[in-house]
């Protein structure tokens, strides 16, 4: 089996990630967000629904009977003990269902020669070491305000590293404060990088 060159994407809210997720898409890597997982978790997990449940109560859930996010969020976002137990639930899961998609990409008949995956707490869970590049994006903190929405439980800016940090430990590293072909442009030259490494 061939597995993919595995490319984390980090940085702080705001700074453009998930378009740069989505320009290593546009140019062939293989993608996923650990928010995509988490939704997909606080979605189809029995499991997670129901420790969930146990733990804070039905006012977690929507009108249509589904585990609301924002209502959770407004819950850990006030309660370090909360949010400390909501991560030990899903962190792990996050992983494995990371670590099951990248598997089944190896055993594709022509898996891509990238996977691509948008962390935003990579080196604050030490996450850095399930990959073999990480890319750290940041941007000036207006705008940063500009592009920033709502927080999630995973993005909360006291517990991030700086950007400086994150910068220095990366890869490669972008400073996103032009257009979105920029972006584009330095993904493709990223991507060119990655697949020579795996290039006979």
């Amino acid at each position: 089996m061939t597995r993919p060159v595995a490319v984390a994407i980090t940085g702080s809210i705001g700074v453009g990630k998930t378009e740069a997720l989505q320009a290593f898409a546009r140019h062939g890597a293989a993608t996923i967000s650990s928010d995509d997982i988490v939704h997909q978790l606080l979605r189809e997990d029995a499991e997670v629904r129901t420790a969930l449940l146990e733990r804070f109560g039905t006012g977690i859930l929507d009108d249509a009977g589904n585990v609301d996010r924002a209502a959770i969020s407004s819950i850990v976002f006030a309660d370090p003990e909360a949010l400390a137990w909501l991560e030990a639930l899903l962190h792990p899961r996050v992983v494995a269902h990371y670590l099951d998609w990248r598997e089944s990409l190896a055993q594709l008949p022509e898996p891509p020669a990238v996977s691509a995956t948008e962390v935003p707490l990579l080196y604050e869970v030490g996450g850095e070491t399930r990959f073999d590049a990480v890319v750290a994006i940041t941007a000036p903190d207006e705008v940063r305000r500009a592009r920033a929405r709502v927080s999630s439980p995973e993005q909360r800016e006291g517990r991030l590293l700086s950007d400086e940090e994150k910068l220095e430990r990366a890869d490669f590293a972008y400073v996103n404060e032009g257009t979105l072909q920029q972006l584009d442009d330095f993904v493709a030259e990223t991507m060119r990088a990655l697949v020579a490494r795996v290039a006979p």
